[in-house]
């Protein structure tokens, strides 16, 4: 079991800076220790190259020292725990017995450009544990002010990441926003043909009467969060990524098959680490069959 800790990857790069402090900001928020991680891999070229390899670990462990001196002073009484580990960082932040990983990204805003680390993804896609991935100019105001979304298939979810929605939105004290997207084209067919219009009235009608339906317990459990539930038909991934500008987090979910072995990345996932402005949380689940809607929490 993960212990009841935030873990952030530091490298020195501004986007794990800016991990930091969201990661601090969850754990004053949520009252749980914070550890900061920096583990780097031992490069060949270092052996030829010493002078270059103590002087890239003295920066890091420069910028190390002064985040952590920065954090202390933000927040007095955070536990704040580091680390340092001369191996593989995927392999260390795999390994790490936390609660919630955080880890910069580097992501470009909008609907062009590919940009989001290796280690990222390669965490993402092996970890049963959630992952909140934080952009360089992250603005601490925005995420404690902004709406919690969390992207929703009806017909693939599990219940981790509802719950996770729900917990960081009632944490924040903030309305939480589902986003339910459906395409007409999986139903009608790429036929060349207009769309019924009245047809596609009926199945908005339908995925809007499921959606009410997979929320209802979740708004008893969480009475104090305010909710909205929106249907859209469109491109899943884009419907999130506009529903997420100016929001305080996103939240989506992971199916993964098999904990510590690598389970491929949904394209609406992967769309939405590289363009959501916001902080994006990829939550693990082992999913639902298609037509399972009664995933509510626990009693």
């Amino acid at each position: 079991m993960p212990s009841h800790m935030v873990v952030v990857g530091i490298d020195g790069s501004p986007q794990s800076m800016a991990a930091a402090d969201w990661a601090a900001l969850e754990a004053r928020r949520t009252g749980r220790p914070l550890r900061l991680v920096h583990a780097w891999h031992p490069l060949a070229t270092d052996a030829d190259y010493p002078l270059h390899a103590e002087s890239r670990h003295r920066w890091v462990e420069n910028r190390l020292s002064a985040v952590h001196q920065t954090l202390a002073e933000r927040f007095p009484g955070l536990r704040i725990e580091v680390e340092r580990v001369a191996e593989a960082p995927v392999k260390v932040l795999l390994a790490e017995e936390a609660e919630l990983l955080v880890l910069g990204s580097r992501g470009l805003s909008g609907m062009s450009g590919h940009l989001l680390g290796s280690v990222s993804l390669s965490v993402i896609a092996r970890t049963a544990r959630p992952v909140v991935l934080v952009r360089a100019d992250f603005d601490g105001r925005a995420e404690e002010s902004g709406t919690v979304v969390l992207g929703l298939d009806l017909r693939h979810y599990g219940t981790a990441p509802i719950d996770f929605a729900f917990r960081a939105a009632a944490a924040r004290g903030a309305s939480l926003l589902v986003v339910h997207a459906w395409n007409p084209k999986l139903v009608y067919g790429y036929a060349s043909a207009p769309l019924d219009e009245e047809l596609t009235a009926e199945l908005q009608e339908r995925e809007e009467r499921s959606l009410t339906g997979v929320l209802a317990p979740w708004r008893a459990k969480y009475p104090e969060v305010a909710v909205t539930g929106r249907v859209t038909a469109g491109s899943a991934g884009r419907v999130l990524i506009e529903a997420a500008g100016g929001a305080g987090l996103l939240v989506t979910g992971h199916q993964l098959d098999h904990p510590g072995h690598s389970s491929r990345i949904g394209h609406v996932t992967h769309g939405v680490l590289h363009h959501a402005a916001c902080p994006v949380a990829v939550v693990p689940h082992d999913g639902a069959p298609d037509g399972d809607r009664d995933g509510g929490p626990a009693a």
